[in-house]
């Protein structure tokens, strides 16, 4: 999800960027079956509604593939849909499925147990924080440990298997605090994943990867599915930034656990069939990953559908619309940068279906699996009634006054103001976004605010917790796909941080009077091409933003220089948090530190590059490890040519934010220079950059 705010700059934009019909091209049969009948139509509704540009999916039923296809979103000279090139897809997040099968395995065979501490089997795990001693391994898999979020430095990589990000997550976690207690709630937590990947490794001494190959990949048969350090090229499918002409090269997460699989549709079938019996896990663990974690803590209790509904490692264990007809349905999606995935297993009824695309979103892949099911289960004689659901007859009315109280700003991954009037009246305005219209709603006799056309609304709740949270109801049709529900905590009531007028303008001005440019960050990490995207918006940001008491965005000020994540939300309102440190070098530099290892600089202070004195000169990454950027001003009008030492790269940007030379994307060598052009380089600590400039 993409948070626009100026107050991060352009490195948190960067890493915040890092929610038709036509004839089978693999169909079996000479004529298509009501099945691939209908996945036809769903995997053309989902192209043209997610613009994905391609797909590939698979329906397992029973011990064999009964549908499966590809389809490119593009027509060839007769009006046909052309075939997908290449069938190999990242599957983010459903990789995570994996890791809690490996970990349900090690439960099996006494190795491990859900309830015991995590410090039990990870001794070298430690934080700034004396409760992370209570995390257990069952919390890293729900969601729940209190962890902040995604440690993703260096993760998201572009023709790079490191694991680097793996590899340094204990000692970013050992500076890290926890946003809640644990067990507290569940709210998506990608750091879980990768430390139950290390507890795997440290509990039967093995490469995750080699687990996954022996224990998982092969038992299941799965001869179609790959980690990040296999060579799939040959059966990729191509990756593209919009704007860019290229393909990229290969996308690599460098967190597997979390999200570094990549898989066919037809072998992601397989596996979810495989989780139908006992191939790789007994009864016993399959029912515990299908319990409703997530209602342990606080949850929104309405009696109504949600999209998510955590269990052990999926996104929702009460799936609509099979839950209502009394079928269990596990599903979980992945999203990377470029590929989205969606797998959703009927354990009862021995189904699994796969989805998976480049670009789009999950949950249409998610939506679009379903109607697939609902085909095949009715190739049974079974019907899944899609049951739409409606608001209850109710009548406006007054706002109690108690409920004046709630008036505030609540925080998720933007702001939002709410405001209330004893009329019964309340405006929702976005003051990070003031562009954006300020939305009525009224108030009705059942507790809620509704829209004019009863399509959405809200309640106030306050929780057992003591907070006060925004509980949004929706029920949306997208053709071709069936029913969106929503039925969760969309935000948190902000405690009151009051602040003097001097330290609000202080700390505003810090956090947003100038961009930060990543130095952290990887030679090849994605963060480096979603920078031209953040660049682009911060050049037409010009919108002034409201302030908001007490915080810079969603983050409490705590000093001029310091600003933390406070808020404690459920669900996807409160993933992804950290805290920022600002700070000024001996030449009065500012940086920003983040705590989740990011690092940045502002981008004011770069220096301008030298040509050297014979038009050759030398870039060395010094013992810190950070990047090296410059304004290109001196050399504009000149070409300049680099030798890139090993494990190392360089990225060019023109004055509009776009990469216009990469040795990363399209093995550079040189670039034509302009004015306003600014210039990275980085590699590891030592890497030697020789540059000659005509």
């Amino acid at each position: 999800m993409k948070q626009k705010l100026k107050s991060l700059s352009a490195l948190a934009l960067a890493l915040a960027l890092c929610l038709s019909l036509s004839l089978p091209v693999s169909a079996a049969e000479s004529k298509p079956s009501a099945v691939d009948q209908v996945a036809e139509k769903a995997v053309g509704a989902l192209l043209s509604t997610s613009q994905a540009s391609q797909a590939d999916w698979a329906v397992w039923q029973e011990g064999k593939i009964i549908s499966s296809g590809s389809r490119k979103n593009a027509v060839d000279s007769t009006g046909n849909y052309l075939e997908a090139q290449g069938d190999a897809y990242g599957i983010g997040s459903v990789s995570k499925i994996f890791t809690t099968v490996a970990v349900m395995q090690l439960v099996e065979s006494g190795k491990l147990e859900l309830d015991k501490p995590v410090v039990q089997y990870l001794p070298a795990f430690k934080m700034a924080d004396p409760r992370y001693k209570n995390i257990t391994v069952r919390m890293l898999l729900n969601h729940s440990s209190g962890l902040m979020g995604s440690t993703f430095g260096s993760a998201l990589l572009l023709g790079d298997s490191s694991q680097q990000a793996t590899g340094t997550l204990l000692d970013n976690l050992a500076k890290q605090r926890l946003k809640a207690d644990p067990g507290a709630y569940s709210s998506y937590c990608n750091d879980g994943f990768t430390l139950a990947q290390l507890v795997v490794e440290a509990v039967t001494d093995m490469n995750f990867e080699d687990y996954l190959h022996a224990k998982v990949f092969d038992p299941a048969g799965l001869k179609e599915t790959w980690s990040p350090e296999e060579n799939v090229e040959s059966r990729r499918a191509a990756i593209y930034q919009p704007g860019y002409e290229k393909p990229l090269p290969k996308e690599c997460l460098g967190v597997t656990g979390a999200g570094g699989l990549y898989a066919t549709a037809k072998d992601l079938a397989v596996f979810g069939g495989a989780l139908t019996d006992s191939t790789l896990i007994k009864k016993s663990s399959r029912e515990a990953m299908a319990a409703a974690e997530c209602e342990k803590g606080v949850w929104a209790s309405e009696n109504y559908p949600n999209a998510v509904s955590f269990g052990l490692g999926w996104d929702s264990v009460k799936t609509y619309p099979f839950y209502q007809s009394g079928i269990t349905a596990l599903a979980k999606g992945g999203d990377t940068g470029y590929y989205h995935a969606g797998l959703v297993v009927l354990p009862e009824k021995k189904m699994a279906a796969a989805v998976l695309t480049c670009g789009g979103v999950s949950t249409y892949n998610e939506m679009a699996a379903s109607q697939m099911l609902i085909a095949a289960l009715a190739q049974k004689g079974e019907e899944v009634a899609e049951i739409r659901f409606r608001l209850p007859g109710a009548k406006k009315t007054a706002l109690p006054k108690e409920m004046l109280d709630c008036a505030g700003y609540y925080g998720a991954q933007l702001v939002i103001k709410i405001g209330l009037t004893e009329e019964g009246v309340m405006t929702m305005s976005y003051p990070d976004m003031p562009s954006l219209p300020k939305r009525t709603y009224s108030y009705y006799d059942d507790g809620t605010f509704r829209d004019d056309g009863g399509t959405s609304a809200f309640r106030l709740v306050k929780e057992k917790d003591g907070q006060t949270y925004l509980y949004q109801w929706g029920f949306s049709n997208i053709p071709g796909l069936g029913n969106l529900p929503t039925s969760n905590y969309a935000a948190v009531k902000m405690a009151e941080n009051p602040v003097s007028q001097e330290l609000q303008a202080a700390a505003e001005k810090n956090m947003n009077h100038t961009g930060f440019l990543p130095v952290s960050e990887r030679y090849s990490s994605q963060t480096y091409l979603a920078l031209g995207d953040a660049l682009k918006e911060l050049e037409a940001a010009e919108e002034k933003t409201e302030s908001i008491p007490g915080y810079v965005g969603n983050l409490r000020i705590d000093d001029e220089y310091h600003a933390s994540y406070v808020l404690r939300a459920p669900g996807g309102a409160g993933r992804d948090g950290y805290d920022v440190e600002l700070r000024r070098d001996e030449k009065g530099v500012l940086w920003m530190y983040s705590s989740n290892g990011v690092v940045g600089v502002e981008m004011d202070s770069i220096p301008a590059i030298s040509t050297g004195k014979d038009g050759a000169v030398s870039c060395t990454i010094q013992s810190n490890g950070y990047a090296r950027w410059y304004k290109a001003d001196p050399a504009a009008g000149k070409t300049m040519t680099v030798s890139v030492p090993r494990d190392a790269g360089f990225w060019v940007y023109n004055a509009k934010g776009y990469v216009t030379a990469s040795s990363v994307l399209w093995n550079s060598t040189s670039a034509k220079l302009s004015e306003g052009d600014m210039i990275v380089f980085a590699g590891n600590p030592g890497a030697k950059f020789q540059l000659t400039f005509e």
